[in-house]
C-alpha cells in the first residue's frame, strides 16, 4: 500500500505512537517513508507537533502537515477560533498523493476519531480516506468502554466503502484488567477487522534505538511486524 490512513476511535488512544511504530518498521524493511499530519493542534509555531515526534522516534521518515493551529481542540473549531483557513481534504488528500509519489509509504495520521470535522462543512478524515481509496487502520485502547467506539469506527467505515484491515491496540497495560483481556477477543468481533498488534503502554517514552528495536514485535505481518495475535490473546485473554 502506497498510503495508510490511521486514525484513532478517540484521543489519546496512542495514534502517533501506533504511527511511529509502523514507520520504524517499514525504515527497518529498507523502505522510505512520509508522515503527514492531517491537522495538527494545541501545538505552537516553534513546537514539535506529532509528525516530529513520529520522526524522533522511528528514525529518517519525511514530516509534513497541511495545517496546524495552537488550541488543542477539533481542527474545525481550532481554525474557526484562530481565525484561519480550515483544512479540506481536498487538500490533505492532495499532500499525501504528492508524498506518495516520492517515498514507498505515506502514513497520513488524523486528529482524534475519524468523523472529527476539518470544517464547517463536515469534511473528515474518512473523507481523506475515500478520496485517496486508501485503507484506514485504526488504533483503539484495550479498557472498557472501547468495543462500542471501535465497532461504530468500523461501521462508518464500512458504509463508505473503505477498507479496514485491521486494528491496533495504542497502549497495552502492563497489568490487563479483565475487560482489558476480555477485549481481545471482542474488538475482531464487533469491528469485522483482525488486531494487528498491540503497543506496550509507556512505549512512546522509550529511547528511539530502543523504540526501533521493539516496534516490528508490537505488529503483525500485515504490518511488516513479526506480533503473533493468536499466541498474544493465549498469554493475556481470559
Amino acid at each position: 500500500m502506497a498510503v495508510l490512513v490511521i486514525t484513532g476511535t478517540g484521543t489519546e488512544v496512542g495514534k502517533t505512537v501506533v504511527t511511529a511504530a509502523v514507520a520504524a518498521t517499514a525504515l527497518a524493511g529498507g523502505r522510505s517513508v512520509a508522515v503527514l499530519k492531517a491537522a495538527q493542534t494545541g501545538v505552537g509555531p516553534n513546537e514539535a507537533g506529532d509528525a516530529e515526534e513520529v520522526a524522533r522516534l522511528a528514525g529518517e521518515v519525511t514530516v509534513a502537515e497541511v495545517a496546524r493551529f495552537p488550541e488543542p481542540l477539533a481542527p474545525g473549531t481550532a481554525a474557526r477560533r484562530a481565525g484561519r483557513a480550515p483544512v479540506r481534504p481536498g487538500e490533505v488528500a492532495e499532500a499525501a498523493a504528492k508524498l506518495a509519489t516520492e517515498h514507498d509509504l505515506v502514513l497520513v495520521e488524523g486528529a482524534g476519531g475519524l468523523l472529527v470535522r476539518f470544517d464547517a462543512a463536515g469534511g473528515t478524515l474518512a473523507d481523506v480516506a475515500g478520496l485517496l481509496g486508501a485503507p484506514v487502520l485504526v488504533v483503539t485502547s484495550p479498557g472498557l468502554g472501547t468495543l462500542n467506539t471501535t465497532e461504530l469506527t468500523g461501521r462508518e467505515l464500512r458504509s463508505r466503502g473503505l477498507e479496514l484491515p485491521g486494528l491496533v491496540i495504542g497502549s497495552w497495560p502492563g497489568s490487563p484488567d479483565l475487560a482489558a483481556r476480555c477485549n481481545l477477543a471482542d474488538l475482531p468481533d464487533v469491528s469485522g477487522a483482525p488486531l494487528l498488534g498491540a503497543v506496550p503502554a509507556g512505549a512512546g517514552g522509550l529511547a528511539p534505538a530502543a523504540f526501533r528495536s521493539a516496534a516490528s514485535g508490537w505488529l503483525a505481518p500485515a504490518l511488516d511486524g513479526t506480533w503473533d495475535a493468536g499466541a498474544f490473546v493465549t498469554r493475556h485473554g481470559p
